[in-house]
């Protein structure tokens, strides 16, 4: 096999599994991410910092184009910041639910009870607020920067989000999904740099004591799966 690229190949780290142990392990992923579940009500017991630490090590491996890691993941755990973000966040929100959000939208929204408060931005110990990189900047001989375009970020970023939140399930920490609109206020709050764009806003922490979630069903597999073998 022929390497036209400029990095240097290595041999491809793979351990090929006995199917009896693939099967294992496929059973138990499956069995542990059916148990997870988006939750709004979190407790403020404190978490290791080591975890938020190595859940991001996971959703920095995740792939991207030409290997461009279009990410940053910032963790926000001061009280006085995640005030700010949550007061930013449902002053946008509420013009959204009164304002802003046709009600095709909002009587899609009403099965979960969801409304414009956002108490858990304060209550969960962390907070990490996904950016995408939409271009990056290179360093010219001449001391000049130019900007790199950078290819697939949505898809990338996307990516390394479905890492970052099944490795924290797989640690035991419960998430939010969260998408505030717009989510400008994240950028200025945490003085990010004109080429990154907020992309998701992910709290993160214990589930609160008396914590509960909707009893919402997902789609069976024939609904969401399409074999086609000839």
């Amino acid at each position: 096999m022929s390497n036209k690229g400029i990095y240097p190949f290595i041999p491809l780290q793979f351990e090929r599994l006995p199917p009896d142990e693939q099967s294992r392990r496929a059973a138990e992923f499956e069995t542990r991410m059916k148990s997870r579940r988006t939750t709004r009500h979190f407790s403020s017991d404190p978490v290791p910092f080591e975890l938020i630490e190595a859940a991001i090590r996971v959703a920095a491996r995740a792939p991207s184009g030409a290997n461009q890691q279009p990410w940053t993941f910032v963790v926000v755990s001061n009280p006085d910041i995640k005030r700010q973000i949550k007061e930013a966040a449902e002053a946008e929100e509420r013009e959204s639910y009164e304002r802003r959000m046709p009600d095709e939208w909002l009587q899609a929204l009403a099965p979960l009870g969801t409304d414009w408060h956002k108490e858990f931005l304060e209550i969960a110990p962390y907070l990490i607020v996904v950016f995408r990189q939409d271009y990056g900047s290179k360093r010219e001989p001449d001391g000049s920067e130019r900007k790199v375009k950078h290819y697939y970020v949505q898809e990338s970023v996307g990516i390394a989000c479905g890492f970052l939140i099944a490795a924290l399930h797989w640690m035991g920490l419960a998430t939010l999904t969260h998408t505030p609109s717009p989510m400008g206020f994240l950028g200025r709050i945490l003085n990010r740099p004109p080429n990154e764009k907020p992309y998701l806003l992910l709290p993160v922490g214990y589930p609160a004591p008396d914590a509960q979630v909707p009893a919402i069903p997902k789609k069976p597999l024939p609904e969401v799966m399409m074999l086609v073998s000839s």
